[in-house]
């Protein structure tokens, strides 16, 4: 079954006490930082830092990531070799390029032969914070069976288009559609850039809702304070699970009379229909919402 990657929450990988408490702030991953986070004095250091922390710290129950540098610099290349080799789940990959998934697809490969590793074990997260990534996503993705996910930086994009970023985020709206769109299509997930206000909860469950309505899976954080917000947002509400159940159990129904279209409170239902609500009860149930729920029977 694949990861729940509703939250990703930025850690930066300088800083030890961070590191420690990482794993039991409650995000679906965490993603180490060697790039941002880290001032170009500590980058060294703070890489052996994370290198130690996933040897040594108990992170079984969270999905740990590690954004590595740009592998167009020498800190990108030293970053993969020296952290693939302690086996974190996936590499976030700063300003995505189809060429760059590939070179690290390719050391990754190495490095587990290597160490025996499980070949492909190592999966990758593309982020996309370029127009030119943007518009290449697609390809991105399929450079590597290694890809696991987009991470859209909403931050560096609109820098790199020369526009402001505002709290409304009306300005990325084709970004977000875009990456959305292909993540589906691929098969991968979509995950928003984080909402930089760490004091506008408001704020934050807007943006969310917003990402969600567009078909992003899951949302970047940069404070531990945002994952119940996000969580919250990307659960199914008990209205959307009764309603679903109800869909699955006239869809039961409908069936027995041979119908494959059929009613609901006065509302066509078909195959799409069908299809969200099991979509949902499939969330309701691994996230402990609802009791075991069988698709055969379409009940709890």
């Amino acid at each position: 079954m694949q990861k729940l990657r509703r939250s990703m929450l930025f850690m930066p990988g300088n800083n030890p006490g961070m590191l420690q408490d990482a794993a039991i702030l409650g995000a679906d991953s965490i993603i180490l930082d060697l790039e941002d986070a880290v001032s170009l004095t500590e980058k060294d250091s703070a890489r052996i830092l994370v290198r130690e922390a996933i040897k040594n710290i108990d992170y079984s129950q969270v999905e740990v990531v590690v954004r590595v540098n740009p592998l167009d610099t020498e800190l990108g290349a030293a970053d993969v070799d020296v952290i693939a080799r302690v086996n974190p789940d996936a590499l976030l990959i700063p300003k995505a390029e189809e060429e760059q998934i590939k070179l690290v697809d390719n050391m990754l490969a190495a490095i587990e032969q290597e160490k025996g590793f499980v070949a492909g074990s190592i999966k990758l997260i593309a982020l996309v914070e370029t127009a030119l990534g943007l518009e290449n996503v697609s390809s991105i993705i399929k450079a590597s069976q290694r890809v696991v996910g987009v991470l859209l930086g909403g931050e560096d994009l609109t820098s790199d288009l020369g526009i402001k970023r505002t709290k409304e985020g009306e300005e990325i709206f084709y970004a977000r559609n875009r990456v959305a769109t292909v993540c589906k299509a691929l098969k991968v997930d979509a995950i928003d850039t984080p909402f930089t206000d760490t004091n506008d909860v408001e704020g934050l469950t807007m943006d969310t809702a917003k990402a969600k309505s567009l078909g992003l899976t899951g949302k970047a954080a940069i404070n531990p304070r945002q994952i119940d917000v996000i969580h919250s947002v990307f659960a199914p509400t008990e209205a959307e699970l009764k309603y679903a159940l109800r869909v699955l159990a006239a869809q039961k129904e409908a069936a027995k009379e041979g119908k494959g279209v059929f009613s609901l409170d006065g509302k066509m239902v078909d195959a799409p229909v069908i299809n969200r609500a099991i979509t949902t009860m499939e969330l309701g149930q691994r996230l402990g919402l609802i009791a075991e729920f069988s698709l055969e029977k379409g009940e709890q």
